[in-house]
Parts: structure tokens; sequence; C-alpha cells
């Protein structure tokens, strides 16, 4: 390419190049540019706020964690115990209903016998 082409071709291109910039307003670029300069801002913020409480909530969680196991576990075993003990009961009561029928008044009956809830059941 000669000399005079290359000059051609930069010409039309700085001709273009300014056409595109009368297309935009540049206040209206600077004030795009300064939002998202706010935007991102803001944006950074919240992520290092979420960071910080997702490391608070770990570090929660990690302390609580083992109490809230060992005590599932108490509970469960507690549930255990209770129904053993409730159905010794009710075998007791049985055993004391047959050989002594009027030894307790008729509303506590067999139907009446256990009325808990069943925490089991959805």
């Amino acid at each position: 390419m000669e000399e005079s082409e290359k000059e051609a071709i930069r010409e039309a291109s700085k001709e273009a190049s300014h056409e595109f910039k009368t297309l935009v307003n540049t206040q209206d670029l600077d004030s795009l540019k300064q939002s998202q300069l706010i935007i991102l801002g803001r944006l950074q913020d919240s992520n290092a706020v979420l960071s910080h409480f997702n490391d608070y909530s770990e570090h929660c969680y990690s302390e609580v964690s083992n109490d809230f196991s060992r005590n599932t576990r108490l509970l469960k075993s507690m549930k255990t115990d209770l129904d053993y003990i409730f159905q010794k009961l009710r075998s007791m009561k049985a055993k004391i209903l047959a050989t002594y029928p009027d030894a307790f008044p008729d509303d506590s009956k067999s139907e009446l016998l256990d009325q808990r809830p069943d925490l089991e059941t959805p």
C-alpha cells in the first residue's frame, strides 16, 4: 500500500470515529460511568457485609452444633424412656383392672389411658 492510501484510510477512520463521538453525548457517558462506579461501590460493600455475616454464621454454627447434636440425642433417649414407662404403666393398669375391676373410675377405661398426642405423625 502506498502512503497516500494509508493516509486516506487514516482520515476515513478519524472521520468515522468523529461521527460516532457526535452520536453519543459525553455528559451522558460520564453520568452513566459515575452511576456504574456508585453501583460497583455499593455491591462491593454489600459483598463485604455478606462475607462477614457468613463468617460470623459459620462461627456461631460451629459453637452450637455440638450442643444441638447432644441435646437431640438426649431428647430421643428421653422419648424412648418415656414410651417404655407409659407402656409399663398401661400394662400395670390393665393387670390391676383385670384383678380389681372397680379399682379405677369408669371414665379412665382403655380409650382414655394414653391421651398424649403422637408427635411423630405429620
